[in-house]
């Protein structure tokens, strides 16, 4: 059975003109938040900008600034 539909999704992936590597490759984000204030990144200088909950939806190579002060910075893949 489920091979059945993951020959399915390849066959519409090829179909609607997508590569199938992509869609099988997606990356699969956490579901935790943590406690950001806000983030700043290297591209907007110090401005303070809207947090996300953990680095998987942060841009790459910004910082999440934590409530308890300390912060982590969201390295690339």
């Amino acid at each position: 059975m489920a091979v059945k539909a993951l020959l399915l999704v390849l066959y519409g992936a090829i179909l609607l003109s997508m590569n199938p590597v992509d869609i099988i490759s997606a990356k699969a984000c956490p579901l935790y938040c943590l406690q950001v204030e806000y983030m700043t990144c290297p591209s907007s200088g110090e401005n303070k900008l809207n947090p996300r909950c953990n680095c998987c939806l942060a841009p790459k190579n910004c910082t999440l600034h934590l409530a308890d002060g300390t912060s982590v910075y969201c390295k690339g893949n």
